[in-house]
Protein backbone atom coordinates (compact mmCIF):
# COMPACT_ATOMS: atom_id res chain seq x y z
CA UNK A 1 0.00 0.00 0.00
CA UNK A 2 1.78 3.40 -0.90
CA UNK A 3 2.09 5.71 2.07
CA UNK A 4 0.66 8.85 2.09
CA UNK A 5 3.82 11.51 1.73
CA UNK A 6 1.61 14.43 1.45
CA UNK A 7 1.63 17.43 4.10
CA UNK A 8 -1.35 19.31 2.43
CA UNK A 9 -4.22 19.88 5.07
CA UNK A 10 -7.85 18.04 4.10
CA UNK A 11 -10.36 20.42 2.09
CA UNK A 12 -11.51 23.05 4.51
CA UNK A 13 -8.62 23.70 6.66
CA UNK A 14 -5.48 25.62 5.57
CA UNK A 15 -2.32 24.64 7.09
CA UNK A 16 -0.53 27.54 9.57
CA UNK A 17 1.87 30.19 7.61
CA UNK A 18 6.02 29.32 7.48
CA UNK A 19 5.57 25.53 7.54
CA UNK A 20 9.07 24.31 6.35
CA UNK A 21 9.98 21.48 3.83
CA UNK A 22 9.24 18.26 5.68
CA UNK A 23 7.67 19.25 8.60
CA UNK A 24 4.40 17.66 10.33
CA UNK A 25 1.30 19.79 9.55
CA UNK A 26 -1.58 19.29 12.30
CA UNK A 27 -5.29 19.86 11.70
CA UNK A 28 -6.92 22.12 14.50
CA UNK A 29 -8.84 19.08 15.42
CA UNK A 30 -5.77 16.90 16.33
CA UNK A 31 -5.05 15.69 19.28
CA UNK A 32 -2.26 17.64 20.86
CA UNK A 33 0.47 16.46 23.25
CA UNK A 34 1.00 19.61 24.75
CA UNK A 35 -2.65 19.65 25.54
CA UNK A 36 -2.92 16.24 26.83
CA UNK A 37 -5.60 15.91 29.70
CA UNK A 38 -3.00 14.27 31.90
CA UNK A 39 -2.23 10.67 33.54
CA UNK A 40 -4.12 9.70 36.59
CA UNK A 41 -0.59 9.50 38.63
CA UNK A 42 0.75 13.14 37.52
CA UNK A 43 4.59 12.72 36.34
CA UNK A 44 7.20 15.44 35.20
CA UNK A 45 7.11 15.63 31.18
CA UNK A 46 9.70 13.89 29.52
CA UNK A 47 12.63 16.17 28.52
CA UNK A 48 12.72 14.01 24.81
CA UNK A 49 9.02 12.66 24.46
CA UNK A 50 5.47 13.98 24.10
CA UNK A 51 3.25 12.55 26.13
CA UNK A 52 1.70 10.13 23.60
CA UNK A 53 4.90 9.33 22.29
CA UNK A 54 5.50 8.12 25.79
CA UNK A 55 2.49 6.14 26.30
CA UNK A 56 2.93 4.44 22.42
CA UNK A 57 6.70 2.56 24.03
CA UNK A 58 5.15 1.89 27.54
CA UNK A 59 2.90 -0.27 25.51
CA UNK A 60 5.51 -1.37 23.02
CA UNK A 61 7.56 -2.75 26.32
CA UNK A 62 4.64 -4.08 28.31
CA UNK A 63 4.50 -7.49 28.99
CA UNK A 64 0.63 -7.76 27.35
CA UNK A 65 2.06 -6.75 24.62
CA UNK A 66 4.80 -8.92 24.08
CA UNK A 67 2.27 -11.84 24.76
CA UNK A 68 0.43 -10.55 21.60
CA UNK A 69 3.01 -12.69 20.10
CA UNK A 70 1.96 -16.31 20.77
CA UNK A 71 -1.81 -15.54 20.78
CA UNK A 72 -4.32 -16.36 18.28
CA UNK A 73 -5.86 -14.55 15.92
CA UNK A 74 -7.56 -17.00 13.63
CA UNK A 75 -5.29 -20.23 13.05
CA UNK A 76 -3.32 -21.33 16.58
CA UNK A 77 0.69 -20.99 15.98
CA UNK A 78 1.47 -24.20 14.87
CA UNK A 79 -0.51 -24.25 11.67
CA UNK A 80 2.19 -22.46 10.08
CA UNK A 81 4.84 -19.26 9.83
CA UNK A 82 2.64 -16.96 8.03
CA UNK A 83 -0.32 -16.93 9.18
CA UNK A 84 -1.04 -13.67 11.25
CA UNK A 85 -1.01 -14.14 14.97
CA UNK A 86 -2.42 -11.13 17.41
CA UNK A 87 1.33 -9.35 17.09
CA UNK A 88 1.34 -8.82 13.57
CA UNK A 89 -2.22 -8.07 13.18
CA UNK A 90 -1.13 -5.38 15.98
CA UNK A 91 1.66 -4.29 13.57
CA UNK A 92 -0.12 -3.84 10.48
CA UNK A 93 -2.99 -1.97 12.19
CA UNK A 94 -0.48 0.04 13.92
CA UNK A 95 1.03 0.90 9.55
CA UNK A 96 -2.30 1.51 8.59
CA UNK A 97 -2.98 4.04 11.10
CA UNK A 98 -0.78 6.22 11.50
CA UNK A 99 -0.71 6.11 6.97
CA UNK A 100 -4.64 7.67 7.93
CA UNK A 101 -3.47 10.07 10.74
CA UNK A 102 -0.52 11.67 8.46
CA UNK A 103 -3.25 12.10 5.54
CA UNK A 104 -5.64 13.69 7.56
CA UNK A 105 -3.41 15.74 9.58
CA UNK A 106 -4.00 13.79 13.09
CA UNK A 107 -1.40 12.96 15.90
CA UNK A 108 0.14 9.94 14.65
CA UNK A 109 2.22 8.74 17.45
CA UNK A 110 -1.74 9.03 19.44
CA UNK A 111 -3.32 6.76 16.52
CA UNK A 112 -0.50 4.60 16.64
CA UNK A 113 -0.40 3.71 20.27
CA UNK A 114 -4.01 3.26 20.14
CA UNK A 115 -3.69 0.46 17.21
CA UNK A 116 -0.21 -1.30 19.66
CA UNK A 117 -2.84 -1.33 22.73
CA UNK A 118 -5.87 -2.41 21.00
CA UNK A 119 -5.89 -5.97 21.47
CA UNK A 120 -3.83 -6.18 24.43
CA UNK A 121 -7.03 -7.77 26.38
CA UNK A 122 -7.42 -10.19 24.17
CA UNK A 123 -8.01 -13.73 25.31
CA UNK A 124 -6.20 -17.01 23.99
CA UNK A 125 -7.55 -19.05 21.28
CA UNK A 126 -8.81 -15.42 19.43
CA UNK A 127 -12.39 -14.83 20.01
CA UNK A 128 -13.20 -18.49 20.60
CA UNK A 129 -10.96 -18.06 24.05
CA UNK A 130 -13.19 -14.84 24.71
CA UNK A 131 -16.40 -16.38 24.22
CA UNK A 132 -15.51 -19.60 26.34
CA UNK A 133 -14.48 -16.87 28.79
CA UNK A 134 -17.71 -14.46 28.81
CA UNK A 135 -19.63 -17.73 29.47
CA UNK A 136 -17.76 -18.41 32.65
CA UNK A 137 -18.07 -15.46 33.69
CA UNK A 138 -21.57 -15.06 32.74
CA UNK A 139 -22.52 -14.48 36.43
CA UNK A 140 -19.87 -12.32 37.44
CA UNK A 141 -20.10 -9.45 34.83
CA UNK A 142 -19.04 -11.25 32.12
CA UNK A 143 -15.97 -10.58 29.67
CA UNK A 144 -15.08 -8.01 27.07
CA UNK A 145 -11.78 -7.74 25.19
CA UNK A 146 -11.59 -3.93 25.87
CA UNK A 147 -12.43 -3.82 29.40
CA UNK A 148 -9.90 -6.26 29.90
CA UNK A 149 -7.22 -4.21 27.90
CA UNK A 150 -7.83 -1.35 30.54
CA UNK A 151 -7.84 -3.24 33.51
CA UNK A 152 -4.46 -4.36 32.07
CA UNK A 153 -2.91 -0.54 31.33
CA UNK A 154 -4.57 0.55 34.64
CA UNK A 155 -4.37 -2.31 37.01
CA UNK A 156 -2.56 -5.69 35.90
CA UNK A 157 0.68 -4.50 34.63
CA UNK A 158 3.27 -4.18 37.32
CA UNK A 159 5.96 -2.11 35.97
CA UNK A 160 6.64 0.92 37.87
CA UNK A 161 6.94 2.18 41.58
CA UNK A 162 4.87 5.10 41.33
CA UNK A 163 1.46 3.14 39.72
CA UNK A 164 -0.09 0.12 38.66
CA UNK A 165 -0.92 -0.32 34.91
CA UNK A 166 0.77 2.21 32.46
CA UNK A 167 -0.70 5.14 33.74
CA UNK A 168 -1.30 6.45 30.30
CA UNK A 169 -2.57 9.76 29.04
CA UNK A 170 -6.44 10.65 29.10
CA UNK A 171 -6.44 10.69 25.63
CA UNK A 172 -5.01 7.24 24.89
CA UNK A 173 -7.51 5.61 27.56
CA UNK A 174 -10.38 7.47 25.79
CA UNK A 175 -9.64 6.07 22.34
CA UNK A 176 -9.20 2.48 23.74
CA UNK A 177 -12.56 2.45 26.02
CA UNK A 178 -14.41 4.08 22.61
CA UNK A 179 -12.62 1.52 20.02
CA UNK A 180 -16.50 0.86 19.14
CA UNK A 181 -17.93 4.14 19.62
CA UNK A 182 -19.55 5.90 22.39
CA UNK A 183 -20.60 3.71 25.52
CA UNK A 184 -23.52 5.56 26.88
CA UNK A 185 -26.25 7.81 25.07
CA UNK A 186 -26.90 11.52 25.91
CA UNK A 187 -29.26 9.93 28.68
CA UNK A 188 -26.73 7.96 30.71
CA UNK A 189 -28.16 4.95 28.98
CA UNK A 190 -26.01 1.91 27.74
CA UNK A 191 -25.71 1.88 23.95
CA UNK A 192 -24.81 -1.17 21.11
CA UNK A 193 -23.08 -4.04 22.47
CA UNK A 194 -23.48 -3.23 26.19
CA UNK A 195 -27.39 -2.29 25.85
CA UNK A 196 -28.28 -5.70 27.26
CA UNK A 197 -25.66 -6.38 29.64
CA UNK A 198 -24.71 -2.79 30.56
CA UNK A 199 -21.06 -1.39 30.75
CA UNK A 200 -18.27 -3.30 31.75
CA UNK A 201 -17.50 -3.26 35.72
CA UNK A 202 -14.21 -2.47 34.82
CA UNK A 203 -15.02 1.03 33.19
CA UNK A 204 -17.46 1.72 35.29
CA UNK A 205 -14.80 1.38 38.19
CA UNK A 206 -12.35 3.28 36.33
CA UNK A 207 -14.76 6.02 35.40
CA UNK A 208 -14.99 6.80 38.90
CA UNK A 209 -11.31 7.61 39.05
CA UNK A 210 -11.39 9.91 36.03
CA UNK A 211 -14.23 10.67 33.84
CA UNK A 212 -13.42 9.47 29.86
CA UNK A 213 -16.64 10.74 28.80
CA UNK A 214 -18.54 7.94 28.03
CA UNK A 215 -21.34 9.37 25.92
CA UNK A 216 -18.97 11.07 23.49
CA UNK A 217 -16.94 10.07 20.00
CA UNK A 218 -13.57 9.24 21.11
CA UNK A 219 -11.03 11.57 19.20
CA UNK A 220 -10.26 11.26 15.15
CA UNK A 221 -6.83 9.30 15.87
CA UNK A 222 -8.86 6.99 17.88
CA UNK A 223 -11.39 7.13 15.12
CA UNK A 224 -8.14 6.23 12.73
CA UNK A 225 -6.83 2.96 14.79
CA UNK A 226 -10.86 1.67 14.70
CA UNK A 227 -11.07 1.73 11.06
CA UNK A 228 -7.46 0.54 10.51
CA UNK A 229 -8.67 -2.35 12.54
CA UNK A 230 -11.50 -3.12 10.48
CA UNK A 231 -9.19 -2.73 7.05
CA UNK A 232 -6.22 -4.91 8.63
CA UNK A 233 -8.12 -7.94 9.47
CA UNK A 234 -10.05 -8.14 6.22
CA UNK A 235 -7.74 -7.66 4.27
CA UNK A 236 -5.20 -10.33 6.14
CA UNK A 237 -7.78 -12.52 6.51
CA UNK A 238 -8.64 -13.09 3.35
CA UNK A 239 -4.77 -13.39 2.92
CA UNK A 240 -4.81 -16.22 5.48
CA UNK A 241 -7.76 -18.03 4.16
CA UNK A 242 -6.25 -18.37 0.47
CA UNK A 243 -3.06 -19.28 1.83
CA UNK A 244 -4.99 -22.20 4.21
CA UNK A 245 -6.58 -23.44 1.61
CA UNK A 246 -10.15 -22.78 2.91
CA UNK A 247 -11.72 -20.92 0.03
CA UNK A 248 -10.03 -20.36 -3.31
CA UNK A 249 -10.54 -16.69 -5.30
CA UNK A 250 -13.35 -18.51 -7.06
CA UNK A 251 -15.22 -18.50 -4.27
CA UNK A 252 -14.25 -14.83 -3.85
CA UNK A 253 -16.10 -13.59 -6.69
CA UNK A 254 -19.03 -13.50 -4.92
CA UNK A 255 -18.03 -10.46 -3.59
CA UNK A 256 -18.90 -8.10 -6.18
CA UNK A 257 -16.04 -5.39 -4.44
CA UNK A 258 -13.37 -8.51 -4.75
CA UNK A 259 -14.51 -9.48 -7.97
CA UNK A 260 -13.95 -6.24 -9.83
CA UNK A 261 -10.57 -6.30 -8.41
CA UNK A 262 -9.53 -9.51 -9.29
CA UNK A 263 -10.93 -8.48 -12.78
CA UNK A 264 -8.92 -5.58 -12.77
CA UNK A 265 -5.70 -7.49 -11.58
CA UNK A 266 -6.13 -9.92 -14.45
CA UNK A 267 -6.73 -7.62 -16.90
CA UNK A 268 -3.13 -6.04 -16.25
CA UNK A 269 -1.71 -9.02 -15.49
CA UNK A 270 -2.74 -11.95 -17.50
CA UNK A 271 -1.55 -15.17 -16.66
CA UNK A 272 -0.45 -14.36 -12.72
CA UNK A 273 0.65 -17.43 -10.60
CA UNK A 274 -1.54 -17.86 -7.23
CA UNK A 275 0.78 -16.24 -4.71
CA UNK A 276 1.27 -12.84 -6.29
CA UNK A 277 -2.24 -12.85 -7.68
CA UNK A 278 -3.15 -13.04 -3.56
CA UNK A 279 -0.85 -10.48 -3.10
CA UNK A 280 -2.34 -8.29 -5.31
CA UNK A 281 -5.49 -9.37 -4.39
CA UNK A 282 -4.31 -7.94 -0.27
CA UNK A 283 -2.56 -4.81 -1.38
CA UNK A 284 -5.17 -3.46 -3.63
CA UNK A 285 -7.79 -4.28 -0.55
CA UNK A 286 -5.81 -2.27 1.80
CA UNK A 287 -5.47 0.50 -0.68
CA UNK A 288 -8.57 0.87 -1.75
CA UNK A 289 -10.26 1.07 1.96
CA UNK A 290 -7.51 3.20 2.98
CA UNK A 291 -8.43 6.11 0.08
CA UNK A 292 -11.84 5.86 1.31
CA UNK A 293 -11.41 6.80 4.14
CA UNK A 294 -9.12 9.58 3.86
CA UNK A 295 -11.54 10.71 0.81
CA UNK A 296 -14.81 9.84 3.09
CA UNK A 297 -13.01 11.98 6.33
CA UNK A 298 -12.18 14.78 4.26
CA UNK A 299 -16.02 15.10 3.14
CA UNK A 300 -17.04 15.02 6.93
CA UNK A 301 -14.07 17.38 8.63
CA UNK A 302 -15.00 20.03 5.79
CA UNK A 303 -18.89 19.64 6.09
CA UNK A 304 -17.76 19.85 10.34
CA UNK A 305 -15.32 21.92 10.35
CA UNK A 306 -14.41 21.48 13.59
CA UNK A 307 -11.77 23.85 15.76
CA UNK A 308 -10.62 21.53 17.95
CA UNK A 309 -10.64 17.72 18.79
CA UNK A 310 -13.42 18.43 21.28
CA UNK A 311 -15.71 19.34 18.20
CA UNK A 312 -15.07 15.71 17.02
CA UNK A 313 -16.44 14.77 19.92
CA UNK A 314 -19.19 15.97 20.41
CA UNK A 315 -20.15 15.46 17.02
CA UNK A 316 -23.31 13.53 16.28
CA UNK A 317 -21.26 11.25 13.83
CA UNK A 318 -17.76 9.90 13.55
CA UNK A 319 -15.55 11.86 11.01
CA UNK A 320 -13.41 9.08 10.26
CA UNK A 321 -15.42 6.35 7.85
CA UNK A 322 -16.10 4.05 5.26
CA UNK A 323 -18.04 5.73 2.61
CA UNK A 324 -21.49 3.82 1.79
CA UNK A 325 -19.96 1.98 -1.26
CA UNK A 326 -17.01 0.82 1.05
CA UNK A 327 -18.78 0.13 4.10
CA UNK A 328 -21.15 -2.43 1.37
CA UNK A 329 -17.84 -3.72 0.64
CA UNK A 330 -17.02 -4.33 4.00
CA UNK A 331 -20.37 -6.06 5.24
CA UNK A 332 -20.10 -8.43 2.51
CA UNK A 333 -16.49 -9.49 3.21
CA UNK A 334 -16.93 -10.06 6.58
CA UNK A 335 -20.65 -11.67 5.13
CA UNK A 336 -18.06 -13.72 3.13
CA UNK A 337 -15.72 -14.88 5.90
CA UNK A 338 -17.69 -15.81 8.76
CA UNK A 339 -19.16 -19.19 6.90
CA UNK A 340 -15.85 -19.68 4.83
CA UNK A 341 -13.31 -19.23 7.19
CA UNK A 342 -14.42 -18.58 10.88
CA UNK A 343 -17.07 -21.26 10.93
CA UNK A 344 -15.14 -23.68 8.40
CA UNK A 345 -15.42 -27.01 8.79
CA UNK A 346 -11.76 -27.63 9.44
CA UNK A 347 -11.96 -24.55 12.10
CA UNK A 348 -14.92 -25.65 13.85
CA UNK A 349 -13.07 -28.78 15.87
CA UNK A 350 -10.06 -26.70 16.85
CA UNK A 351 -12.24 -23.44 17.79
CA UNK A 352 -14.47 -26.50 20.64
CA UNK A 353 -11.07 -27.91 21.67
CA UNK A 354 -9.68 -24.58 22.30
CA UNK A 355 -12.85 -23.91 24.34
CA UNK A 356 -12.76 -26.49 26.40
CA UNK A 357 -9.51 -26.20 27.56
CA UNK A 358 -10.36 -22.33 28.80
CA UNK A 359 -13.84 -23.88 30.24
CA UNK A 360 -11.81 -26.63 31.99
CA UNK A 361 -8.92 -24.19 33.10
CA UNK A 362 -11.41 -21.49 34.62
CA UNK A 363 -13.45 -24.83 36.26
CA UNK A 364 -10.61 -26.19 37.87
CA UNK A 365 -9.11 -22.76 39.20
CA UNK A 366 -12.81 -21.69 40.59
CA UNK A 367 -13.19 -24.72 42.40
CA UNK A 368 -9.28 -25.26 43.31
CA UNK A 369 -7.65 -21.35 43.60
CA UNK A 370 -4.71 -23.07 45.32
CA UNK A 371 -3.78 -24.79 41.78
CA UNK A 372 -3.09 -21.44 40.24
CA UNK A 373 0.46 -20.32 40.09
CA UNK A 374 1.77 -18.52 43.99
CA UNK A 375 1.13 -14.85 43.06
CA UNK A 376 -2.04 -15.63 41.69
CA UNK A 377 -3.47 -17.93 44.15
CA UNK A 378 -1.97 -15.60 47.32
CA UNK A 379 -3.72 -12.98 45.62
CA UNK A 380 -7.20 -14.63 46.07
CA UNK A 381 -7.48 -14.97 49.58
CA UNK A 382 -10.04 -12.71 51.31
CA UNK A 383 -11.40 -11.96 48.07
CA UNK A 384 -15.43 -12.73 47.48
CA UNK A 385 -16.46 -15.08 44.94
CA UNK A 386 -17.09 -12.26 42.02
CA UNK A 387 -13.58 -10.72 42.49
CA UNK A 388 -12.19 -14.24 42.93
CA UNK A 389 -13.35 -15.19 39.99
CA UNK A 390 -12.60 -12.24 38.67
CA UNK A 391 -8.88 -12.42 39.10
CA UNK A 392 -8.86 -16.64 37.15
CA UNK A 393 -10.11 -14.62 34.40
CA UNK A 394 -7.62 -11.92 34.47
CA UNK A 395 -4.96 -14.79 34.80
CA UNK A 396 -6.59 -17.06 31.92
CA UNK A 397 -7.12 -13.63 29.84
CA UNK A 398 -3.35 -13.28 29.69
CA UNK A 399 -2.34 -16.40 28.72
CA UNK A 400 -0.67 -16.75 25.15
CA UNK A 401 -2.27 -20.01 23.48
CA UNK A 402 1.09 -22.66 23.97
CA UNK A 403 0.79 -21.36 28.49
CA UNK A 404 -2.77 -22.72 28.04
CA UNK A 405 -2.11 -25.64 27.31
CA UNK A 406 0.84 -26.22 29.07
CA UNK A 407 -1.25 -25.20 32.22
CA UNK A 408 -4.07 -27.75 30.91
CA UNK A 409 -1.35 -30.52 30.72
CA UNK A 410 -0.05 -29.55 34.24
CA UNK A 411 -3.63 -29.97 35.43
CA UNK A 412 -5.52 -32.92 33.86
CA UNK A 413 -4.59 -36.18 32.17
CA UNK A 414 -5.49 -35.31 28.83
CA UNK A 415 -5.05 -31.95 26.62
CA UNK A 416 -6.92 -31.80 23.20
CA UNK A 417 -4.24 -31.20 20.37
CA UNK A 418 -5.57 -27.96 18.26
CA UNK A 419 -5.01 -29.42 14.79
Amino acid sequence: MPHSQSQSPPRGALPPEGLEPGERWRAPYACRSSQSRGRLVGEPASATRGEFQRDRDRIIHSTAFRRLKHKTQVFVSHEGDHYRTRLTHTIEVAQIARALARALGLDEDLAEALALAHDLGHTPFGHTGEDALEDCMAAYGGFDHNAQTLRIVTRLERRYADFDGLNLSWETLEGLVKHNGPLLGHDGQPLARYAKAGIPAAIVEYQHRQDLWLDSYASAEAQAAALADDIAYNAHDIDDGLRAGLFGHAELRSVPFLRDLLEEIERLHPGLETPRLTNELVRRVITRFVEDVIGEAQLRLAALAPADADAIRRADAPVVAFSPAIETADRDIKGFLYPNMYRHPRITPIREKAAQVVRDLFTRFAAEPGTLPAEWAAGCDGLDEPRRMRRIADYIAGMTDWYALDEHRRLFDATPALR
